[in-house]
């Protein structure tokens, strides 16, 4: 047997060799020549997975470490019988962490006091749901708009339970008017984050028009994928108001007042002029952190042993002794902001040598209203 891994991802190495030949290759560069003889893939999302690589090749199994998996071609290969997987939920606690010390970061730039304020949080999964207990621990009103799982929420009411029964493991259960509209969240939040895998029904999910609509005073974070949010008109909004800065009382539509992205169109060549604008602006990293990493390896490796028929392998795990200590106490999302903006032609060297981050409640930032 023959698997193609991408050679960024962790704990990966001497996994497979016993039982396979193994070739690591950097993920973006993987072409149909390499794969054309190959039984597995391993990857993540800079390795694009559709006709252009696959057609002709032996290639049967495809795993993405990684939680989505719009890099992945699903209607093509599940045509061509490829099975392919994703590993949902795996970054879920790192996205969480991201989130919270952005929140802090937020609160302390603008003199925010979080407990008085509301979060709306569209996509209520794995991601969605650990920011809403955070957000909950840190005092704050929650608004959820998931349309899909509060359309299934709905068609269980008076069948099975009023309660969405098909919730994923380490998914909040809600009932379907815990949800409300797109419209609805965006009218009634402080601030607003994305948490939504991108395919048809996202795509620019957040377009001029529903930016614009946005109150003066309100703050938008991205860290599901740059396409959820026209970029361009999120620019040129914020350019109107970057002079201003945020008022608390300007309730006046006309653009998000300020926003914090992690995704990007076009990545890596962002766009500069948005990175300047944006008051947190990084590399799609909020789910790099050492244990997120590390179960999206397990998940995929899991995933392509069962497949294989590598018996040994079916319920390997990554080692918690081999996930080291995290390079610095804490997280703090500036950091790693002030190291993109100040450098943006470095955004892939950033992804593919960050410092070892730790998933540790006893290691967040905490910041006081007020204080620098």
């Amino acid at each position: 047997m023959k698997i193609i891994c991408d050679d960024k991802i962790p704990f990966l190495r001497g996994v497979f060799e016993p039982y396979a030949e193994v070739v690591y290759l950097p993920g973006a560069a993987i072409s149909a020549a390499d794969v054309r003889d190959a039984d597995a893939l391993i990857v993540r999302t800079r390795t694009r997975c559709d006709a252009t690589l696959l057609q002709g090749s032996s290639v049967r199994v495809i795993a993405s470490a990684t939680i989505g998996y719009d890099h992945i071609d699903t209607e093509w290969c599940s045509g061509h019988g490829i099975e392919w997987a994703n590993a949902p939920g795996c970054n879920s606690g790192s996205v969480a962490q991201y989130v919270e010390s952005a929140l802090l970061t937020l609160s302390r730039l603008h003199g925010l006091d979080l407990g008085s304020l509301t979060l709306g949080i569209v996509g209520v999964g794995h991601v969605g749901s650990k920011v809403e207990q955070l957000a909950r621990r840190l005092g704050m009103r929650v608004l959820l708009c998931d349309p899909p799982r509060a359309a299934a929420a709905r068609l269980t009411v008076g069948t099975v339970s009023p309660t969405f029964s098909p919730t994923p493991a380490g998914v909040t259960p809600h009932a379907a008017e815990d949800f409300c509209s797109l419209d609805d969240l965006v009218a009634g939040s402080d601030i607003i984050t994305l948490h939504v895998p991108l395919d048809d029904s996202t795509r620019y999910m957040f377009d001029a028009t529903r930016l614009a609509s946005m109150r003066r005073n309100q703050i938008l974070i991205n860290t599901s994928r740059g396409e959820v949010v026209d970029c361009s008109a999120l620019r040129d909004l914020l350019a109107r108001r970057h002079a201003a800065g945020i008022s608390p009382s300007d309730h006046t539509p006309g653009g998000p007042g300020a926003a914090v992205l992690d995704v990007w169109e076009n990545e890596p060549n962002i766009d500069r002029e948005l990175l300047r604008l944006v008051d947190i602006g990084t590399p799609h990293i909020a789910g790099y952190s050492a244990d997120g990493k590390a179960a999206g390896t397990t998940a995929a490796v899991r995933f392509v042993a069962r497949r294989l028929e590598i018996s040994n392998l079916s319920n390997w795990s990554v080692s918690p002794d081999s996930i080291p200590p995290a390079t610095y106490s804490g997280y703090d999302v500036t950091r790693d902001s002030d190291a993109l903006k100040s450098t943006p032609d470095n955004f892939e060297y950033f992804r593919e040598h960050y410092p070892i981050r730790r998933e540790n409640n006893d290691h967040s930032i905490v910041f006081s209203k007020g204080t620098g």
